[in-house]
């Protein structure tokens, strides 16, 4: 008779198996997602106050 599966167990052996990036790759990634993130942020910022500008311009002709 088998033994049930132990889940943390397998866990574990899983994680293992995990090709971790280095340290280096980490920062230089997490860098880039954020400068990406800020960009985007900025971008959508920009578009907001615009729309929101022209429709202030098209409300006062009423």
């Amino acid at each position: 008779m088998q033994k049930p599966p132990n889940f943390a167990t397998d866990v574990v052996n899983e994680l293992k198996k995990v090709s971790w990036p280095s340290r280096a790759e980490t920062i230089r990634l997490t860098t880039i997602v954020i400068i990406v993130s800020l960009i985007i942020g900025l971008y959508v910022g920009i578009i907001d106050v615009l729309l929101a500008k022209g429709l202030e311009v098209i409300t006062k002709f009423r």
